[in-house]
């Protein structure tokens, strides 16, 4: 745990800066949260994390609601990811 946190160059408790590049538990985070969800799709641009007991997301979003020339909108979607359960949205932020 030591090397990961000192790779994403942070402390616990302390956000991350923002990346475009998703690391592989990041990315599983957001599939698993997101997983069953219907209406709009979301797909993240950049994304930044908290070590708490377990790890907080932020995903900065494209979102695009599921209709014929629905327009691109952002969002921000918040998850958290336990440490011993599956990772779940807290909230999602439409960002104007």
């Amino acid at each position: 745990m030591e090397n990961y946190m000192s790779e994403l160059n942070t402390t616990c408790g302390g956000w991350s800066t923002f990346s475009s590049e998703m690391t592989e538990q990041a990315q599983a985070a957001f599939e698993t949260a997101l997983s069953g969800l219907i209406g709009v799709d979301y797909n993240p641009v950049a994304f930044a994390e908290q070590v708490v007991a377990g790890m907080n997301y932020q995903f900065f979003c494209n979102a695009k609601a599921v209709y014929p020339m629905a327009p691109n909108a952002a969002a921000m979607i918040h998850i958290y990811q336990p440490l011993d359960e599956k990772a779940h949205i807290t909230k999602i932020d439409p960002l104007n």
